[in-house]
């Protein structure tokens, strides 16, 4: 059984990582209507991702016997002049979701709740893949500059990303 205060916390968690899959499938169409189809596919396999995350987070919650709370989210940016800011976004958010779950660490482990400590420790190993990722294609971007020859390459390389869902997470999404 988990505290009230770490059921509400981790609902509220929840519902940003639904923000997060909504804000990169609103990536996902920017990039498509600048013509980077790699890029496209890239967050949309980053929304599938969010959303495992938001999946995860619910069924830890009901498997606690916890109520759900799905609150309404906040309208996503739709709007970004190049990839290179998309990604320069990507990142920051990526951090702020890590300073989250570090503190849904830090709560579960004042209040000794082993279980979701556990459960949180494959969010802080996937945050660390996240944010590297994001710093990984900023500085391939950076590299490249406006050189459209070298925004189709990594737009090309994007392009290769396929989602794989992990154990245990439904295949709904």
């Amino acid at each position: 059984m988990i505290s009230t205060k770490m059921s509400d916390a981790l609902n509220k968690h929840m519902n940003l990582e639904l923000y997060s899959a909504h804000l990169y499938l609103s990536m996902a169409s920017c990039a498509n209507n600048l013509g980077l189809k790699g890029a496209a596919n890239w967050f949309t396999v980053q929304y599938r991702e969010e959303m495992t995350h938001f999946f995860k987070f619910y069924g830890y919650l009901t498997e606690q016997g916890e109520t759900v709370s799905l609150t309404a989210s906040k309208a996503v940016p739709n709007s970004y002049a190049t990839l290179l800011e998309m990604f320069e976004k990507t990142l920051a958010h990526e951090q702020l979701i890590t300073k989250c779950i570090n503190s849904l660490s830090e709560q579960a482990v004042q209040e000794k709740d082993h279980a979701t400590q556990i459960f949180l420790q494959w969010f802080v190993t996937e945050q660390i893949e996240e944010e590297n990722n994001d710093r990984d294609l900023i500085a391939k971007l950076k590299m490249v500059g406006d050189n459209g020859y070298g925004i189709l390459m990594v737009d090309s390389e994007m392009g290769q990303r396929v989602f794989v869902p992990p154990a245990g997470v439904p295949v709904m999404i």
